[in-house]
């Protein structure tokens, strides 16, 4: 039987006492089924070369429209003719678990297709554990609620719990675009009002004298450790280890934290920049697009400190490569536990090292540069980011209202105690 599946078509769909199909006039493939109970329910009907006819439900017409059923089923038969399977992608999608998309499917793609892998996959994996073992299409947005509320009440701030559903919901934005879900169940769901007008945490002047004070105590307990143990391997016979009292960094913590001070660099573009990226000529450093968050490259000229300490840190090391190099040379992770470890010592609280460049566009700001300036060197890809430092200018807007007094006309201002005619 053949029929235009539309909203008249329903009331006139009467059940059997056997099931039968009415197949769209319109749209090959498109049919629906009534069963003898009186459900009735939407399906895509197709043939994928050398196999069988197969069939994938869409939907019960209580839940679907006709109209929503029939964009779906050309999905399907659209996804027939790229030769996909639309049932066998469904069939795929009821097996993957959260974890298994992860791992089998996402973290590939990421690492071929985003600069910075490990954070997004160790939010994904972390902020999430009760989720790893659900399969995709059970991830719904009242289980995200629920799970908000209670990372909420155990202190998470929304900022956080923002960046991790954002994670997740482009996560599963993703399965959808590759056929694996038919919708993303997250699609509506909508992230809590976050306050971006927050004034950004900067270094205070005690703070950054205390934060120098225990880098230099960390590099003298780094050598009086290394004075140590070559006092102990010479007593034995043993061959000694470099004498870190003839070099100026015992590691790399001290130039990487200074670098970032002092040029305003995310972590990630430091970890990311290389020797032939810095040009003592000039003076400047380039930030890559590739590595840079933004996408976009740029340029930073180095001051002499940033210069002075890049120098240096050359001059002691293989000058080739990663700048700030990890285990084997490979490209540096992360440094929370040495971070952490140096805040505690220098009696610095409630500071990332993110916050080392907030402190570098502020301490711009105090200085009189202008805002434009501070988003070129911020790499700011909107300048309403650059804004949040506009409340530090305070002396500029002064200077700028106080020179309307200086070209009013004379009579044009009413000196105090002058009388009115």
């Amino acid at each position: 039987m053949k029929a235009k599946i539309a909203n008249r078509l329903l009331p006139t769909l009467r059940p059997k006492t056997r099931p039968y199909e009415v197949y769209d006039q319109d749209l090959r493939g498109f049919l629906i089924r009534v069963e003898p109970s009186g459900a009735k329910t939407y399906y895509a009907r197709y043939r994928v070369e050398g196999r069988r006819h197969r069939r994938v439900k869409i939907g019960s017409a209580s839940v679907v429209t006709p109209v929503q059923a029939r964009d779906i089923a050309k999905g399907h038969l659209a996804a027939v003719v790229r030769g996909e399977d639309p049932a066998e992608k469904k069939r795929e999608a009821r097996a993957h678990t959260l974890k298994s998309f992860l791992n089998e499917v996402y973290e590939p793609w990421f690492r071929s297709n985003r600069k910075s892998v490990a954070p997004t996959l160790r939010r994904l994996r972390q902020s999430f554990p009760d989720f790893q073992n659900k399969r995709l299409n059970e991830v719904t947005i009242r289980l995200c609620e629920k799970w908000r509320s209670q990372r909420r009440t155990d202190g998470v701030s929304i900022g956080t719990c923002n960046r991790d559903l954002a994670a997740l919901k482009s996560a599963l934005s993703h399965a959808t675009q590759w056929g694996i879900l038919s919708e993303n169940p997250l699609a509506k769901l909508k992230m809590l009002p976050e306050d971006r007008s927050a004034k950004p945490r900067y270094l205070l002047p005690e703070e950054e004298t205390r934060l120098i004070a225990a880098l230099d105590a960390r590099q003298e307990r780094v050598r009086q450790a290394r004075r140590s143990h070559n006092a102990w391997c010479a007593e034995r016979g043993y061959s000694e280890w470099p004498d870190l009292g003839k070099v100026a960094f015992v590691d790399l913590l001290k130039p990487l934290t200074i670098l970032a001070l002092h040029t305003g660099c995310r972590r990630g573009e430091l970890f990311n920049l290389t020797w032939d990226a810095v040009d003592f000529r000039t003076r400047t450093i380039t930030v890559h697009g590739m590595g840079a968050k933004s996408g976009q490259t740029r340029v930073i000229p180095l001051n002499a400190v940033a210069h002075d300490t890049l120098k240096t840190w050359r001059e002691q090391g293989s000058g080739q490569g990663l700048v700030f190099p990890g285990k084997d040379g490979k490209r540096l992770d992360n440094i929370s536990t040495s971070w952490e470890h140096l805040m505690q010592e220098a009696n610095v609280t409630n500071f990332r090292f993110h916050d080392l460049r907030h402190t570098f566009a502020s301490r711009l700001v105090q200085n009189g540069v202008d805002l434009i300036v501070v988003k070129e060197l911020l790499g700011h890809s909107d300048f309403k980011l650059t804004l949040r430092y506009a409340h530090l200018a305070a002396k500029q807007k002064a200077d700028a209202v106080q020179r309307l007094v200086g070209n009013a006309p004379k009579n044009f201002v009413q000196l105090r105690g002058t009388s009115h005619a």
